[in-house]
């Protein structure tokens, strides 16, 4: 066993037993580099990735490729959902190098740990050769070396205000600037399949975060179409687990049919939000169906014993990618017995099978009944029939032996599933999903927070790495979404208190973002600002939402000036190209027009603002007391003669109090 045998995650667990000697990344590995004079290889990756797992054991696990590795490096794991900042920097300077990113990435650096090659996965062949090459080229063509770390160095310094043009905008926020973002947009949707134009294929929430918001703003019926499309098919794709519930990370083709496979927590915490929010506003069966089956399989399969998420389910078992979730015709046959011969045409299942060896993978791209109705089948309460069949399925499944489990919590993706539980209980009014967003929430609260800083990542009662700006956006994000589905305060206490402590220690006066890593934190060779909204949302991006709603809602200008300086910065990026910046261009959604306050006091509060919560109007804030509150906005908010209240207020400017929920309804769409 190597040093990583010391450590709690379980990516670098995964390779304790390589005959490579490991070190974790730390102050032991870069003091041997510089006392040796060797240069350092960081490979990075997580448990869950395929093609990690193929090259540790190609290369890794044999002892003859690992005395190469020994002999001329020091050699360093990382698991990058831990050290999300390392994999970053290393990340931006192999973009730099020309190389298209990727996990496993490995990242060949000076003893001083600046970078000068980088390459993702290599089969065995290869891999001894580029070390043999560097080796050579370390040894005899340093300086060279040296030259080329420097520039790659000094590109990751330029500040992000000149390397993007980040120039303050005075045009305020105009909704015919909304109509180009689509438009620029639009361009790149796939119109057939849904998504975007490109394969491999990933769900993109932020995406479909604005266009409900420009939808719900604009009535185009294009915005609408495209995302009901882009959901359909996500939701009855390959990616979507059909007999477990939940969403692999990404569609190999352009058809959402086969996945990669594995889970991601953030994936789905995400996706919880986007279809409760398309459930609220289309009434569609379907997105209620995909919420449901996924938060039981998180529930069931995802959750720790304190109420926290794990990260993460691998995509391979028995050393098989998929080999969970695959099935041969006649494993199908007899489990199904006399449902086969339906479901079998409703899949498309066949002897020789739509993917590898014979297997096949559960796709549709229309909802059951429909495919049956076009395939005529012929099949008495077909629905239940389904549903029962899908049950068998999973019964006999869970003989199997499982996917790895990445049982890790850490603190940024178990906010963003707190956000999507509490978005999802709005929709659904389900009190267990409820019950669970909370019990998350007091997760973070009583494990990863000491006092107002975060910690990172949790595993086997403890928290370790420091907090990075991804966990305190995330979790003020969620913090801010519990209180207005419970109305208790000190949920935006605590995220008043986590955005003084950002502001404070992460926040870049001069360019007016923050940096990704606490200014107490390790010191990398730089401090990188994340701006650009990916599969998960730009932290920045995430933050300018955060400071926006809590200057809402403790009536507060420091917060909103902020925002507000960010989004304008962000400006020109959203009409150049928006589908890097589409959760900014969510935010300027929201302010291109009046945000809705929604004040609800007296007794029956948590029941009317349930009722409410119900019907889709994204551009508000709820807030509510059963009694009285210090809280600005509900200074002055009572009850009317015993009943509760509802105030539709714009700017701190109310409309007459009603007691009935269809009334405060006509008073906001008179606006």
């Amino acid at each position: 066993m190597n040093r990583l045998s010391q450590q709690t995650s379980p990516y670098l667990l995964q390779h304790a037993h390589n005959p490579v000697d490991w070190y974790p990344w730390g102050d032991e590995a870069l003091s041997k580099a510089k006392t040796e004079n060797k240069p350092i290889l960081v490979s990075i990756g997580y448990s869950a990735c395929h093609w990690c797992h193929v090259m540790e054991r190609e290369c890794f696990e044999k002892e003859d490729i690992a005395q190469v590795m020994n002999a001329h490096f020091v050699c360093i794991k990382v698991d990058r959902e831990e050290r999300p900042d390392v994999d970053a920097v290393y990340m931006d300077a192999v973009q730099a190098m020309g190389v298209r990113g990727g996990w496993p990435l490995n990242v060949f650096l000076l003893p001083d740990s600046r970078p000068f090659y980088g390459v993702t996965y290599l089969p065995p062949q290869n891999w001894v050769q580029l070390l043999k090459s560097i080796n050579n080229a370390f040894d005899k063509h340093y300086d060279e070396l040296a030259g080329s770390a420097e520039g790659f160095v000094q590109n990751m310094l330029i500040s992000d205000t000149e390397k993007y043009g980040l120039i303050a905008s005075s045009n305020g926020y105009q909704t015919a600037e909304l109509d180009s973002m689509f438009e620029h947009l639009q361009r790149n949707f796939d119109t057939e399949k849904g998504g975007m134009d490109r394969a491999p294929k990933f769900p993109m929430p932020s995406i479909y975060k604005f266009l409900l918001r420009y939808y719900d703003i604009s009535q185009n019926p294009e915005a609408l179409a495209h995302l009901e499309l882009s959901l359909n098919r996500i939701a009855l794709g390959g990616i979507y687990d059909h007999v477990g519930g939940g969403w692999a990370r990404y569609s190999v083709d352009d058809e959402w049919f086969i996945p990669h496979f594995e889970k991601m927590l953030y994936d789905n915490a995400q996706l919880l939000s986007i279809y409760a929010e398309a459930y609220s506003l289309t009434q569609n069966p379907l997105y209620a169906d995909r919420l449901n089956s996924t938060i039981q399989w998180l529930q069931t399969e995802m959750r720790n014993e304190q109420g926290g998420f794990y990260s993460a389910l691998d995509a391979d078992s028995e050393g098989v990618e998929g080999k969970f979730y695959i099935w041969t015709k006649a494993e199908l046959k007899q489990t199904l017995g006399e449902d086969f011969e339906w479901f079998a045409r409703l899949y498309n299942v066949s002897d020789h099978g739509n993917w590898e060896e014979g297997h096949n993978h559960l796709h549709l791209t229309r909802p059951v009944l429909q495919t049956a109705s076009a395939l005529r089948l012929d099949v008495v309460d077909l629905e239940t029939k389904y549903n029962a069949a899908l049950r068998k399925l999973a019964e006999k499944r869970a003989e199997r032996i499982r996917p790895g489990l990445d049982d890790k919590t850490l603190t940024s993706w178990n906010g963003l599933l707190i956000k999507g539980l509490a978005d999802a209980y709005r929709a659904l009014g389900d009190e267990n999903i409820r019950a669970l967003a909370v019990s998350a929430g007091v997760f973070i609260r009583d494990n990863m927070m000491k006092q107002s800083r975060l910690m990172h990542s949790y595993k086997s009662g403890q928290a370790t790495v420091t907090g990075f700006l991804e966990d305190y956006a995330a979790v003020i994000e969620a913090y801010l979404a519990l209180y207005q589905i419970t109305f208790d305060e000190q949920w935006i206490t605590l995220a008043k208190n986590l955005a003084d402590y950002t502001i404070q220690n992460f926040y870049d006066q001069q360019e007016g973002f923050f940096y990704f890593t606490d200014i107490s934190g390790e010191t990398l060779i730089t401090r990188k600002k994340e701006l650009f909204d990916n599969v998960i949302p730009a932290s920045n991006s995430i933050m300018a939402h955060n400071l926006y709603l809590l200057g809402m809602m403790l009536d507060d200008d420091q917060y909103s000036k902020i925002s507000d300086a960010m989004l304008s910065k962000m400006s020109k990026v959203m009409l150049a190209d928006v589908q890097w910046v589409t959760n900014w261009a969510a935010l300027y959604c929201i302010r291109a027009t009046p945000t809705a306050e929604i004040i609800i006091a007296g007794p029956e509060a948590d029941e009317m603002r349930k009722d409410f919560d119900r019907f889709f109007v994204p551009n508000k804030l709820v807030m509510g007391t059963t009694t009285r509150s210090d809280l600005p906005l509900l200074q002055n908010r009572t009850d009317i003669n015993g009943k509760t209240a509802i105030y539709v207020c714009y700017d701190k400017t109310c409309q007459l109090p009603v007691t009935e929920v269809e009334s405060a309804l006509d008073q906001l769409a008179g606006v």
